[in-house]
Formats: structure tokens, sequence, C-alpha cells
């Protein structure tokens, strides 16, 4: 079976496992379905205002917020 991902909202999960992320689609009634993340070039948009991106000594990230971290702005 296939089906077009366009459009589907879903949370792309790191794993730290042997399969490293997941794209993680919900139904309405909590249940999900784990697609493993083969796709190399994926246009994505941000919506979760959890998402903050850091520059420092240590690099560029993508991570929570400083906040759900516990550090001090």
């Amino acid at each position: 079976m296939k089906m077009s991902a366009k459009g589907v909202e879903g949370v792309l999960l790191y794993t730290g496992g042997p399969r490293q992320y997941v794209f993680r689609v919900y139904t309405d009634s909590g249940e999900f379905t784990d697609y493993d993340f083969h796709h190399s070039d994926l246009s994505v948009t941000i919506t979760d205002d959890d998402a903050v991106f850091y520059s420092d000594d240590h690099g560029n990230r993508l991570d929570h917020s400083p906040a759900t971290l516990g550090l001090l702005e």
C-alpha cells in the first residue's frame, strides 16, 4: 500500500536507537503509526511553540525552549 504524505501532520521523533528517526502520525483516538524516516530532503515547517534555535560555542542546534530545558534566560 502507498498513499501521499503531503499535508499529513505528525511528529518527528529521535529515538536514539537503531531507528534513529521516525515520523509519528496520530489518529483522533490517540493511536499512532511510526514511519521509518528515509526521505533525504523533506521540506518542514515547524509549528511547535516549544522549538527554539540555539547558536553558541557548541554550534547550531534545534531544541526545546529554555524553560522546558530548565535553563535561565
